[in-house]
């Protein structure tokens, strides 16, 4: 009986000494830590959806950090940062590439046809930027922007130079300058904005980039996936679903306007996700 016991006993401890390795195993992946910049739509949806199928179909913890742009650039090209799903090129962030290009990794594409500009409501009588100086008045000499760190305001202040424009860029927020356009909208009032696509603004109202014959802000541009080269030993796994993962167009327009109606980011990747099995298990197989 006692012989059975101490049997008994021995079964138990291997049981649970075993189950506990199994636990040290799926615990010792790494957390993927992955920058992103808060006001962009693009790119909060296109980081939440990575993440979640990362977390669901990978089995790795992700850590979403909000930055700025430059930060963002230069987290993953120390390794504070693993990945940014967020870097617009050739264009936009192209000053960035020319300083770390030699410290990270650029997977390629997760979207393509991506652009930078002026943005004006469709039935405005302006179709160029060239065409802003003499409608000065209508539109109140000003030009409606974002964070003055970002790309398109650093190309808007060349473009205002290169077009001999006597416009001042007002400087704001991703979300202050939606909620101008949206006030403008409303009063049915011209207004001018620093944009980009995609953004749920174009699914919202009715928009137009303004022609860029000088080409100031550059031609159609791609959203590309940059990993600092240590994530390739770190987790092989995740690099090689963020070289597969590729938005379609539209696809990222229901994520990014379900965000913007009120629901959670990680709500909103998870239902679009759960829609389409078929395009995560692409990216992941």
């Amino acid at each position: 009986m006692g012989l059975i016991r101490k049997i008994f006993v021995a079964s138990a401890v291997c049981t649970v000494l075993a189950a506990g390795s199994a636990g040290v195993a799926a615990d010792s992946k790494p957390t993927i830590k992955i920058g992103y910049v808060e006001g962009w739509d693009d790119s909060v949806a296109t980081s939440n959806v990575a993440a979640r199928v990362i977390e669901k179909r990978l089995g790795y913890q992700v850590q979403l950090v909000p930055v700025a742009a430059g930060v963002m650039w230069q987290g993953v090209a120390r390794g504070d940062l693993d990945a940014t799903l967020s870097a617009w090129l050739p264009v936009t962030h192209g000053a960035y590439w020319n300083n770390f290009k030699e410290k990270v990794i650029d997977l390629g594409p997760n979207f393509n046809d991506a652009k930078i500009g002026l943005i004006v409501p469709d039935n405005a009588d302006v179709t160029s930027v060239g065409d802003l100086q003499a409608k000065k008045a209508e539109f109140g000499a000003r030009i409606v922007g974002i964070d003055a760190g970002a790309g398109v305001m650093q190309k808007t202040s060349e473009a205002i130079k290169a077009y001999g424009l006597d416009y001042q860029l007002m400087p704001s927020s991703g979300s202050a300058m939606t909620a101008e356009l949206a006030r403008s909208e409303a009063a049915s009032k011209p207004i001018i904005v620093t944009g980009w696509k995609p953004h749920w603004m174009f699914a919202k109202y009715k928009l137009k980039f303004l022609d860029d014959p000088k080409k100031v802000f550059g031609e159609a541009e791609h959203v590309d996936s940059i990993v600092n080269p240590e994530l390739e030993k770190k987790a092989p796994p995740v690099v090689a679903f963020l070289k597969k993962f590729q938005w379609k167009p539209g696809e990222i327009d229901s994520v990014m306007l379900a965000t913007q109606n009120g629901e959670k980011p990680t709500a909103a990747a998870d239902a679009w996700i759960s829609a389409h099995s078929d395009r995560v298990d692409s990216w992941v197989k």
